[in-house]
């Protein structure tokens, strides 16, 4: 069976393990209630629902609240 004539270096091996790693961006899907960006399976930071149930009590920004009235 053949055999490498020299040993791989760290930097060869570091480099081509390097050119197969990925980053995904997340799935990012739409709140049913306000239709606010959300991850699914996640609780929605802008309404505080998890599918029909208020799980989280979320505070309003001022000037969101301002710019409504």
């Amino acid at each position: 069976m053949p055999l490498p004539k020299r040993k791989t270096s760290h930097a060869r091996t570091a480099r081509r393990r390097a050119a197969n790693w990925k980053l995904a961006a997340p799935n990012v899907g739409e709140c049913p209630r306000c239709h606010a960006p959300k991850l699914p399976h996640h609780v929605c930071p802008a309404c505080g629902f998890y599918g029909k149930h208020k799980v989280l009590e979320v505070k309003r920004d001022r000037a969101r609240t301002a710019g409504e009235q």
